[in-house]
């Protein structure tokens, strides 16, 4: 079979399944966007939206990708003409979906490491207005004095350093120049908190008052939250079978579900920039995006915690066999609607809630999804007392007594943290006699606490929860009972 390139492309595929194929004007079109990162969320949002833009004669620009490590990757790129599929399928409003669209959105990618001069020669575009990021939540990290001259710097905020001052030069600091970062590691204010490194850096190579002014006033750095099922590249067989349909081998092909949201904190210079949010509901700039983060962070991300330890131990090992099943399926609705949604510690009409809990219900629903429990139980205990402790903490205020589905998947949790094995620091647990890995970093603890096991010092130990849950009235008793 042919591969997907603009050759082929122009020459036309054979498929036996629908597929909306990129019209040939836009590859015409200027590139407008630096992106820091080519994993799968990125392609399957953001680039997702701007292709889509594209389609509807909205945004009329590409994106260049810069690929930071010296990973094998970008050569799919580069033989594919930086075209990929995306399979979107999933259920809707009850309905089921599946879209199948080439997109064009990219046009060339460039590895840091050998072609940092190519990269430095964008910021003397006029055309560039925007940088996106994902290059995880270790990548906003400050590294004292990391040079942003000779060559490209180790860390991502010296690289988006090293291209303001470039800009900053080319452009004479012009307010026209100024660029909108949107950075979506998922750390909470990822936008504050980069804008912070990149002035330590700036800090650290005493650059100039005028560069600093122009930092400050003519870029935006905008906190955003990103949300979308986008597992990793689909397997050998799943990516044949698909391949076989559309008549074409794509080695970059994704799958996605349907749902997807990019919110992003910003004012009217940002919408003006980010005009493809014209072409999909999904992308949401406003001054105020905490109401989109509180939602997902409690309702998805907290239900997930609380359910995944508990349904892994009852043998499932998927999300939607989990949703299939119509005891637990229901549980995972109440816990999330009766109690969860009623302890958001933000202010909110519960009927917002409520809907985003029943759009979240579809999204665990999605047969064509393989969400991995075990995945979902990496840093446990991390996920428990950021995302959970301060529902638990507001349904006391709210309510005055214990959760009861919340007290039953903490009890989970805790069984799920019981290590039976440790082999050279790592530590397993066992579920009807298959042994499991506790990837946490507080599974030595709980490999410890389980040779005596102590409930309520447990409870107590703030190190682990930021507050004292053996202070909450009937919690202790709650969780014993299903222990």
């Amino acid at each position: 079979m042919p591969i997907l390139s603009k050759q082929n492309l122009a020459a036309g595929f054979t498929s036996t399944i629908p597929v909306q194929l990129p019209k040939q004007e836009v590859f015409s079109y200027p590139e407008k966007v630096l992106q820091f990162g080519t994993g799968v969320l990125l392609r399957g949002l953001c680039d997702y939206y701007i292709d889509k833009a594209n389609r509807q004669g909205i945004f009329k620009g590409r994106v260049v990708l810069v690929k930071s490590t010296d990973r094998p990757g970008a050569d799919a790129f580069t033989e594919q003409d930086g075209l990929f599929t995306h399979c979107i399928k999933g259920i809707d409003n009850g309905k089921a979906i599946e879209e199948t669209v080439v997109n064009a959105s990219i046009s060339r990618t460039l590895t840091a490491a050998t072609e940092w001069n190519a990269i430095l020669e964008l910021a003397q575009s006029a055309d560039m207005q925007l940088i996106i990021s994902n290059t995880t939540e270790v990548g906003i990290q400050y590294v004292a004095n990391d040079p942003i001259s000779g060559g490209s710097p180790k860390s991502f905020p010296a690289k988006l350093l090293a291209f303001l001052v470039a800009r900053f030069d080319h452009f004479k600091g012009s307010a026209e120049s100024g660029m909108v970062i949107v950075p979506t590691e998922l750390i909470i204010n990822n936008g504050d908190t980069l804008k912070d490194i990149v002035l330590k850096l700036a800090a650290d190579h005493q650059l100039p008052a005028a560069f600093i002014t122009w930092l400050n006033t003519h870029n935006h750095f905008c906190n955003s939250l990103v949300d979308r099922i986008v597992p990793g590249a689909p397997d050998a067989q799943t990516n044949a079978a698909i391949c076989a349909d559309l008549g074409y081998t794509d080695k970059n092909l994704i799958i996605s579900e349907v749902y997807s949201l990019w919110a992003i904190q910003g004012g009217s210079r940002v919408k003006e920039v980010l005009s493809f949010a014209k072409a999909d509901a999904g992308v949401v700039i406003a001054e105020d995006i905490e109401i989109y983060r509180e939602l997902k962070l409690r309702l998805l991300n907290g239900t997930h915690t609380l359910m995944c330890g508990m349904s892994y131990l009852l043998g499932f090992r998927l999300v939607k066999d989990v949703m299939a099943n119509g005891y637990l399926s229901k549980l995972v609705m109440n816990l999330m609607l009766s109690e969860l949604a009623l302890a958001i510690p933000y202010k909110m009409d519960f009927k917002v809630a409520d809907r985003f809990g029943r759009s979240v219900l579809d999204r665990f629903r999605n047969p064509f999804i393989n969400h991995k429990l075990i995945d979902i139980t990496v840093q446990y205990t991390t996920k428990m007392r950021m995302r959970n402790v301060p529902l638990l903490v507001n349904y006391y205020k709210e309510f005055g007594k214990a959760p009861e589905l919340f007290a039953m998947g903490f009890a989970a949790y805790l069984q799920f943290m019981h290590a039976v094995k440790e082999e050279n620091g790592k530590y397993f647990g066992d579920s009807n006699g298959e042994l499991y890995p506790i990837n946490c970093d507080y599974a030595g603890y709980f490999y410890e606490a389980w040779k005596d096991f102590d409930l309520k010092k447990i409870l107590a130990d703030t190190s682990l929860w930021g507050a004292d849950l053996s202070a909450l009235p009937g919690f202790e008793q709650a969780v014993q009972k299903y222990v």
